[in-house]
């Protein structure tokens, strides 16, 4: 399938420079000195890794990750989808305003999950996420709840704490105010 090195020759120029762009390539510096120049180092951690290509930070029916956010929407949805609706808005509308207008969707006709879906597919296309594992609204009519807080913990994995609300997490980037990670054992 691939060439064989001596076959290789019989594919480039001849008269032309056979440089490979990423192998090191010297330069001379000012002072006469030789200097190598690498492809960059890229450092990847596991958080940022998980964002790339559009996946999930975590599947939909993995909602005993959270299990504080999983009681609460069992119980009361509206509140886990006002928290989503606020971040997802970026502050135009209050988590109180959202919510109630969900509970009364949720009270009084079966459209609670067509406005649920609504804000899942501005989620996904705020963070270039992929529409899985079904369609948006599929996803809200069969599990509102699994959808809800697997949205919670999307936005929970990407610095958002849902529980402060838009204009305090937008102060928290803006000072540069991230948490710090606990180790077990360490004490002032």
């Amino acid at each position: 399938m691939y060439p064989t090195a001596p076959d290789h020759e019989n594919y480039a120029g001849h008269d032309h420079d056979h440089h490979v762009p990423g192998h090191e390539v010297p330069d001379l510096s000012p002072h006469g000195v030789g200097r190598v120049y690498a492809p960059p180092y890229v450092v990847s951690t596991g958080h940022s890794a998980r964002h790339v290509g559009g996946e999930w930070s975590t599947g939909l029916c993995h909602c005993c990750d959270d299990p504080a956010n999983c009681m609460i929407t069992c119980f009361c949805p509206c509140i886990t989808f006002g928290q989503i609706a606020e971040i997802v808005d970026q502050g135009s509308s209050s988590c109180a305003q959202q919510g109630t207008c969900y509970g009364i969707l949720l009270a009084t006709t079966a459209l609670a999950c067509l406005y649920s879906c609504f804000y899942r597919s501005k989620l996904r296309g705020q963070y270039d996420l992929e529409e899985s594992p079904c369609v948006d609204c599929l996803v809200h009519f069969c599990c509102p709840g699994c959808a809800l807080c697997q949205e919670y913990r999307e936005l929970k994995s990407r610095g958002f704490d849902m529980g402060i609300g838009w204009e305090a997490n937008l102060d928290r980037q803006r000072r540069g105010v991230t948490q710090a990670p606990v180790a077990p054992g360490m004490t002032r």
